[in-house]
């Protein structure tokens, strides 16, 4: 995307971003997701991924820090920044009672879409992801997959520009899983922006431009593969070697720091 200015606008840009429950869940964290990038978020369960990308999608209020999307400051300005950004969780949120096609009917009339374009895009997209068969059935019966490609077009049908997905290929059959990441690369040749959290460390290696590891809510590491390797120091380590050995290190730090803060108060 361009700015007025002619300047390339960060499809995510997140600064100093706080949440606090029991603990600090994201402290400080400050990262840059440039458009038309496939970034891959990683972390160890509890790291803060879920956290920080729930208040970038606007569902969780954060304590302090900014987040801009497409150039759009997403806390003044949430509406705005909603009509450019799609989110999709772990677990698929769609209505049991209805139809693929009443669902995406649905989805485009919350966003005001034109009925024709509507239904142009919502057989489109029941298309790519192999639900014309099922169009007019209920969801009720549906697999975990076949309810994540429905809650995925409903997220594609306003045409967002930055996609958020939060494990979406977690219980997906082999078939399933294909067609989601085949739709993810295309949207991102199409320069649309993508940012997935997985637990499955080999498609983040595969399909990712860009790769960040959080942990105890922060940015601890951040490269593309090949920079993350030359980091590890072995150009031929896997993707999960080489994230253990960061996460790992960032846990001996954290608590060497630890017994350095303790030492210093017993001697104060």
């Amino acid at each position: 995307m361009i700015s007025s200015a002619g300047e390339i606008v960060a499809a995510l840009e997140v600064r100093g971003l706080r949440k606090t429950f029991t603990l600090p869940a994201v402290d400080d964290l400050s990262l840059t997701i440039r458009a038309g990038e496939f970034y891959a978020l990683l972390g160890p369960n509890g790291a803060g991924k879920t956290t920080t990308l729930r208040m970038v999608a606007g569902l969780l209020e954060a304590d302090a820090g900014g987040v801009k999307i497409c150039g759009i400051d997403a806390f003044r300005d949430p509406i705005a920044a909603k009509r450019v950004l799609a989110w999709v969780p772990d677990e698929p949120m769609i209505y049991d009672k209805l139809t693929p096609l009443e669902y995406l009917e649905f989805v485009s009339g919350l966003w005001g879409m034109d009925a024709d374009l509507a239904r142009f895009k919502a057989d489109e997209l029941l298309e790519k992801f192999s639900l014309a068969p099922h169009a007019d059935e209920r969801c009720q019966g549906f697999s975990k997959g076949m309810r994540q490609k429905v809650a995925l077009a409903g997220a594609l049908i306003h045409e967002p520009r930055l996609i958020i997905l939060d494990e979406p290929l977690t219980g997906l059959d082999a078939g399933s899983a294909r067609q989601v990441k085949s739709v993810l690369r295309n949207l991102v040749a199409d320069g649309v922006t993508v940012i997935m959290t997985t637990h499955i460390l080999e498609v983040a290696e595969r399909m990712a431009d860009r790769i960040g590891v959080i942990a105890k809510g922060q940015l601890i590491a951040e490269g593309t593969l090949e920079e993350l390797r030359a980091r590890a120091g072995d150009g031929g380590k896997s993707l999960e070697d080489i994230f253990l050995e960061i996460v790992n290190a960032s846990s001996d730090a954290a608590s060497l720091d630890d017994a350095q803060r303790a030492m210093a108060g017993v001697a104060a």
